[in-house]
């Protein structure tokens, strides 16, 4: 015999015990598992606080300042931000004004009157002396009930709830407000139809950058509510121009839209509200 074939039955045993061994450090050394750090970097995002927003993936200034009713202009200023188109996710963006500047609004709105310099009061007797030399007690007048007229708001203090809007357009309503799926109202028409200013306001917005609504106009009405026009061919007015109850802002027309119409927006505070409940 050979002695290779001697040597047979000791490499055929070494093989085996190699075999084992390498069985069994694969079953002790598995690998390490895989662990998804995504959940755990959103929950050490902070909340964003009142009066502040934190950028999602996807936003767009423009995009954020309309879903909280503001200007993406003075969000902006209001960040210090040069460039409108640069942000970051979980970017913390200020969305209501800094109390410095509602009280400069405030100032510059309704200036305080004059004070007159407050006289001594023995100065003040005197001159009381001199105009009214006698001084009679009048009757008091007889309380009267108020009246409906009385208790009547005037026009120039009725709370922004009030907002009354005129139609936009003349045509027929295909699309109805469907806050979950339609954040406004559909208004059919041809191309070239005018398109008027729901209520006076300021053109906050007036381009087609915002994805799903073409050629879009922007305007503010007040502190709380504003208006979108979407889909037009043209626009007739710029960014920052005041504009008045049913003046032409715009020509319908099809851009990002599936047929020719206007989209038309009434947003409360930034939320979508029916606009049907404040046409006239």
């Amino acid at each position: 015999m050979s002695n290779a074939a001697m040597n047979l039955p000791k490499q055929l045993a070494l093989v085996f015990m190699l075999g084992t061994l390498v069985a069994c450090s694969s079953t002790r050394m598995s690998p390490a598992p895989v662990v998804d750090r995504t959940s755990s970097r959103a929950s050490s995002v902070e909340p964003a606080p009142p009066g502040f927003y934190r950028v999602k993936r996807g936003d767009t200034l423009l995009r954020i300042a309309l879903d909280h009713g503001q200007s993406y202009r003075d969000i902006a200023e209001w960040n210090n931000l040069n460039d409108p188109n640069l942000i970051e996710v979980d970017q913390l963006i200020r969305v209501v004004p800094p109390k410095s500047s509602a009280r400069l609004e405030i100032r510059k709105d309704k200036p305080e009157p004059r004070k007159e310099p407050v006289k001594p009061i023995a100065d003040a007797n005197k001159d009381l002396a001199r105009t009214k030399p006698e001084l009679k007690s009048e009757p008091k007048p007889e309380a009267k009930a108020p009246t409906v007229a009385d208790t009547a708001p005037k026009a120039d203090t009725l709370p922004s709830s009030s907002l009354r809007l005129t139609w936009p357009s003349k045509g027929e309503v295909v699309e109805r407000f469907d806050e979950g799926k339609n954040k406004g109202i559909g208004i059919a028409g041809k191309e070239g139809d005018p398109i008027l200013a729901a209520a006076d306001g300021k053109v906050v917005y007036a381009g087609n950058s915002l994805r799903g609504y073409g050629n879009l106009v922007i305007v503010k009405h007040d502190n709380t509510y504003l208006t979108a026009y979407a889909h037009n061919k043209t626009l007739l007015v710029k960014e920052g121009e005041m504009v008045k109850r049913s003046q032409r802002i715009a020509e319908m027309g099809a851009t990002d839209a599936n047929r020719t119409k206007l989209h038309f927006e009434l947003r409360k505070n930034g939320k979508p509200v029916d606009p049907t409940a404040y046409l006239q």
